[in-house]
């Protein structure tokens, strides 16, 4: 079953910083399989609060791998930067079971 990372993106602090992460965090998405469903598209509310600044989606074929991936050498690398960066909040969500 696929699972999903939902990254909602608050406050930029360091520009430089955030695509450095953008570049090492792309590499290991798609070393463990993973591919970018939503990348910072542009985003109208409908209902409820403002959105974060940037959303992206991320689809894995398993939940597994996906923590493989958020556990993985070369994420640790992106998550040192993501620290001073910039703000955020990480979602894990598993898809439908196939019919």
């Amino acid at each position: 079953m696929s699972a999903y990372v939902i990254s909602e993106v608050g406050e930029v602090r360091d520009a430089a910083a955030f695509e450095a992460y953008r570049t090492i965090a792309a590499k290991a998405i798609a070393a463990y399989g993973g591919r970018y469903l939503i990348r910072g598209g542009a985003a109208n509310v409908v209902e409820g609060v403002p959105p974060p600044k940037t959303i992206i989606v991320v689809e894995f074929a398993t939940m597994n791998r996906l923590r493989e991936w958020y556990a993985s050498p070369e994420y640790a690398e992106a998550l040192k930067l993501r620290q001073d960066a910039f703000d955020r909040r990480l979602i894990f969500v598993e898809g439908l079971s196939p019919a």
